[in-house]
């Protein structure tokens, strides 16, 4: 196979190729044909104005195109593929940047190169998207659902939210709440206990507008209870999943969350009732243990406190309320799940992949969705403390399951059963990578 060579996008939105010159990562680094896959389908390719295309020459000199020939180009990748590599850019100078396009909307941009005329990702399949693929959410037969069930139960705020999330987001777990299928969620909380970097829901960085709204009330117990019955009892896979990107954080509304699912649980078994939080509140998590939930996966960046720190600038919590939330869930016999915020060279450095494996090994955790993270590099790095070299994101995904056998890894959440000894196990062996 021959180089991977520059791709940009041009004023007038074209995509160019640059064959004299090689593709690289934000790094500098070449990007080798092993590191690429073909464009997936359901990706978006888009330009990065303000930052100039990099690549190298045949004496592997570094050479930035000028502003006037387009920008540099990225693809947001669809769930169920990884990004391994992030564009190579040089910043345009001030007078060639447009107004307001200093910093990136919050996307996971990942690096693109040509290859004998296709476009290639710097990506790795993780997991099977089917149910994901933006095909599997047709957005005609979605208005119809909503507009249907909103007549059938218009008291609820509950599904009036969340037809907002489904119809002006295009947010999946919202949608499948109405298609009445696999994983639907409702969100609960308005507030929150971290102020994360790359929050979509409340930005505190001058210049940048949260692409979300949050929500704006508390659901009542009854509220929850109406949608989440039916969707256990009707959906095929049921989860229905508390805590989601466009909210805070559901444990402070946790007196809430366990009430609902006391009162979901005294009406059916059926399905899996899931928590998706930043697991800030031990006491908290053994009570939503207590009342049935089934699964609970955590969102973190890192499993070293500095870089935890500096990313979510926890209130009132610290990393190690993280892992004990995990530990207390596990010995509840709750399937247990790390949303691991993945950018790449930072995860995989040597000294976070260290930390990872002792940290997966001390909590117990069954399964590790790899989530690529979407915000600016320029936002994100500078916060982060020092770091060791960078094994690469195949490498530390291979590391992962040679540390840890019996760990998975994938990118969705799984619906389980309970075992005999009331462990929760996967309903479907195969519903993750292994």
């Amino acid at each position: 196979m021959s180089q991977p060579y520059l791709l940009y996008v041009t004023p007038d939105g074209a995509i160019a190729e640059a064959r004299d010159l090689a593709a690289v990562d934000y790094e500098g680094q070449p990007l080798d044909p092993a590191d690429l896959l073909p464009l997936p389908a359901g990706a978006t390719v888009a330009m990065m104005p303000g930052r100039r295309a990099v690549g190298r020459d045949n004496a592997g000199a570094r050479v930035a195109l000028p502003a006037q020939a387009g920008w540099a180009i990225s693809a947001f990748l669809p769930i169920g593929y990884t990004r391994t590599r992030v564009p190579g850019y040089q910043m345009a100078d001030p007078a060639e940047i447009p107004a307001n396009a200093e910093t990136l909307p919050f996307f996971g941009y990942t690096a693109l190169a040509g290859l004998d005329g296709a476009i290639y990702a710097a990506a790795v399949p993780t997991d099977d998207p089917a149910r994901w693929h933006p095909d599997a959410f047709d957005p005609r037969q979605l208005e119809r659902r909503v507009r249907r069930r909103l007549l059938a139960e218009p008291e609820n705020r509950v599904l009036a939210h969340h037809a907002h999330c489904a119809l002006d987001y295009q947010c999946p777990t919202a949608s499948n709440v109405f298609f009445e299928r696999w994983e639907g969620a409702v969100a609960v909380a308005g507030g929150c206990n971290a102020r994360c970097v790359g929050c979509i829901s409340k930005q505190e960085e001058d210049g940048l507008v949260s692409p979300q709204d949050r929500l704006a009330f508390v659901p009542t117990i009854d509220e929850i209870v109406a949608v989440g019955v039916r969707h256990l009892t009707h959906a095929p896979d049921a989860i229905f999943s508390f805590g989601q990107g466009c909210e805070g954080e559901p444990l402070l509304q946790w007196h809430t969350i366990a009430g609902a699912i006391q009162g979901m649980r005294a009406q059916t078994a059926m399905g899996t009732i899931n928590i998706n939080t930043n697991a800030s509140n031990p006491r908290a998590v053994a009570r939503l243990c207590a009342a049935g939930l089934d699964t609970l996966r955590a969102s973190t960046i890192s499993a070293r406190p500095a870089t935890y720190d500096a990313y979510y600038r926890p209130i009132g919590y610290t990393l190690d309320h993280v892992k004990r939330s995990l530990i207390v869930a596990r010995e509840a016999g709750i399937y247990t799940s790390i949303n691991l915020l993945l950018y790449p060279g930072l995860a995989d450095a040597e000294d976070e992949a260290a930390a990872w494996i002792a940290f997966l090994r001390d909590t117990g955790t069954r399964l590790v969705q790899l989530r690529n993270l979407n915000i600016d590099p320029e936002l994100l790095l500078p916060k982060l403390p020092p770091r060791g070299p960078a094994l690469g994101l195949r490498a530390f995904i291979a590391l992962l399951r040679r540390e840890l056998p019996d760990l998975h890894i994938g990118n969705f959440s799984v619906p389980v059963r309970q075992g005999p000894d009331g462990v929760r196990l996967p309903a479907h062996p195969r519903g993750v990578v292994a």
